[in-house]
């Protein structure tokens, strides 16, 4: 079994990442039973608090996550995770953001400043292939797509086909060194 890492704070020019907490069920709720939102998410959508309270209770041992909020508000308005699925420093990257803040660069904010803040060589992700926002925002990034799998996932809207992106440690920073 893989020892989870300290989820330590991460700060950008707009955004805190700090470790989120069960207590941020309340504000992410309203995102996690939003069908629209959840269509492509591991699960269905929450009919209650409580099933955001207990979803966040569960991922806890398996997961690593942070509530993005926003510089001077605490509230959770999304969540970067790292699951160490690997060893040899290889992390899975997951990230959910609430619709309200969808076109501002907020999550490639809050993804960008987390991908290598640990040394890891490599961070991948996966994502539904139908999941368009989600891929462009990994493209974004610099991730490249890795494969396919074919009937990989049974989900709340049936088998799903995965994309799997990844990203190495050098490639990122070489996209860091020459950007403006």
């Amino acid at each position: 079994m893989t020892t989870l890492r300290e989820t330590v704070v991460l700060e950008t020019l707009r955004l805190i990442l700090r470790p989120r907490r069960v207590e941020d069920a309340e504000a992410m709720f309203p995102s996690f039973a939003d069908p629209d939102l959840m269509t492509y998410w591991s699960g269905a959508p929450h009919r209650s608090v409580e099933d955001t309270r207990a979803d966040f209770r569960r991922h806890a041992s398996d997961w690593r996550a942070w509530a993005v909020t926003l510089r001077g508000d605490d509230t959770a308005i999304g969540i970067v995770a790292a699951g160490e699925k690997r060893q040899g420093d290889v992390t899975e990257l997951g990230y959910f953001l609430a619709r309200a803040h969808w076109g501002s660069g907020i999550a490639r904010e809050a993804v960008s400043d987390r991908i290598f803040a640990e040394g890891q060589r490599k961070v991948f992700a996966d994502t539904d292939p139908d999941n368009a926002p989600s891929r462009g925002l990994l493209e974004r990034l610099g991730f490249k797509q890795e494969g396919y799998l074919r009937a990989e996932w049974k989900t709340h809207i049936g088998v799903r086909d995965t994309t799997i992106y990844g990203l190495l440690s050098e490639e990122w920073l070489d996209r860091k060194r020459n950007q403006p």
